[in-house]
């Protein structure tokens, strides 16, 4: 969306939008085994203290300790699949406005289709999980091609 929004070349778009899948997966990834570390760091802690206590359970409790690296990869492998998505709708649609449409439509069809599975994994409502991220989408997407048209509009940005 924001490369869209100063540059009409599908080849510009499919090219700055692989980067950014990379990016955003790297990114995604790392952001993810940093805070299960953290999680799993406390969680020893905290196990660490009730075994000094007399209150442990710490065979129960080691099998449940949460894996950063199987974290990160799920997470990396998550934000690649939902990038991939519009990256192929713009692919194949040479016609700029079109495309903006295309992939503004595709991308929100996968929005809901991630939140429902979502939903149905995390047994939570189906219909709220939804339109949360279909909304956080939606509010990335704008802002993403809201700043870029922003500046690169003012200064002449070349792709």
């Amino acid at each position: 969306m924001g490369v869209s929004s100063v540059k009409e070349d599908v080849k510009a778009v499919i090219f700055v939008g692989f980067a950014g899948l990379v990016a955003g997966a790297c990114s995604m990834a790392i952001g993810e085994f940093v805070s299960v570390c953290t999680q799993r760091d406390v969680e020893i802690a905290q196990m660490k203290r009730e075994k000094r206590k007399g209150s442990s359970k710490s065979d129960e409790n080691d099998e449940k300790l949460p894996n950063p690296v199987q974290a990160a990869l799920a997470s990396a492998l998550a934000f690649a699949i939902g990038a991939v998505v519009p990256l192929l709708a713009a692919a194949f649609i040479r016609q700029h406005k079109v495309r903006m449409a295309v992939v503004v439509a595709v991308a929100s069809v996968a929005l809901v289709v991630f939140g429902v599975a979502g939903a149905l994994l995390g047994g939570t409502p189906m219909v709220k999980s939804s339109a949360r991220v279909l909304v956080g989408g939606w509010m990335a997407m704008g802002t993403t091609f809201g700043l870029t048209k922003l500046i690169g509009s003012d200064h002449g940005m070349q792709i």
